[in-house]
């Protein structure tokens, strides 16, 4: 199966680029998480990683 696959990858033209390409997105997105998480205001995320333990009637309501 995997031969059938690879020889009709061999044959697109400028198919070497996408993994490549993979790389880069996977690497950028990952860096930039890594960058907003250390820049993030500490008190913000406290308040985020509470949300799902907040027992408000208001947010009870809602739902």
């Amino acid at each position: 199966m995997l031969k059938f696959v690879k020889h009709h990858m061999e044959t697109i033209a400028g198919i070497d680029i996408f993994p490549l390409i993979s790389l880069i997105i996977f690497f950028v997105f990952f860096v930039g998480l890594f960058i907003y998480i250390a820049r993030a205001d500490k008190k913000e995320i406290n308040e985020i990683s509470r949300i799902p333990l907040d027992s408000n009637a208001d947010n009870h309501e809602l739902a």
